[in-house]
């Protein structure tokens, strides 16, 4: 045992003995040591030897619950409280426990309200943002101007009927590229040689061969 850790074994008693009064309420042995480890870096032997030492001197009081023993200050040094006084206390801990919660709600308030300013932008940020925004605008305004200005529009009627060429020419390429397709395999049938070859001797070129897709109808 080092020698810090002897003198406050050494010290244990007293330790406790002023923990237990100043409490006044019952503790096991396993929540002295975890209430007074960390502060005074006492050991759970020397917590449960010294609890033993002032129960057998009479110091403090045991009483044990199945296998588990319960260690409070002895009652008979404290002066006997009235009902009146009973009465007055609990009226304080009532208040005080009103008092908690609402300081609960209000940190409650206030931590929502700190995350919420946590993750907005800062007003640098916001500037920044605000002059990104105020360019984009410049630039689309900029834009729809030229599109005004401009003069090769083209009327509704003009636009339809565009589509409506594409698609009497999309028709007949269909129709054509079929009879086409239907004339070849009829050819074919008797050809002695293959589809490619017979294509190469008549100069038959194929949509294909050119990467060109017929559109949808």
């Amino acid at each position: 045992m080092s020698k810090s850790r002897a003198e406050a074994a050494a010290g244990a008693p007293g330790i406790i003995l002023r923990y237990l009064q100043e409490q006044n309420r019952p503790y096991s042995a396993q929540d002295v040591f975890g209430n007074l480890q960390k502060e005074h870096g006492l050991g759970k032997a020397s917590v449960v030897k010294a609890l033993d030492q002032l129960a057998q001197e009479g110091k403090i009081k045991e009483k044990t619950y199945g296998k588990q023993k319960i260690f409070f200050a002895d009652q008979d040094q404290f002066d006997a409280v009235s009902d009146a006084d009973l009465h007055s206390l609990d009226a304080k801990i009532a208040a005080l426990t009103a008092k908690v919660q609402s300081l609960q709600q209000s940190c409650r308030h206030m931590e929502a309200e700190l995350k919420e300013l946590t993750n907005a932008l800062t007003t640098p940020e916001m500037q920044k943002e605000i002059l990104e925004l105020k360019n984009e605008c410049a630039r689309y305004t900029e834009r729809l101007k030229n599109i005004k200005a401009a003069t090769n529009h083209i009327t509704p009627e003009e636009k339809e009927e565009v589509y409506t060429d594409r698609r009497k020419y999309c028709k007949e390429w269909r129709k054509r590229k079929r009879m086409t397709t239907e004339l070849c395999e009829a050819i074919l049938e008797g050809y002695p040689k293959s589809k490619k070859q017979f294509f190469e001797e008549v100069g038959i070129e194929t949509d294909e061969d050119h990467n060109v897709t017929l559109p949808d109808p």
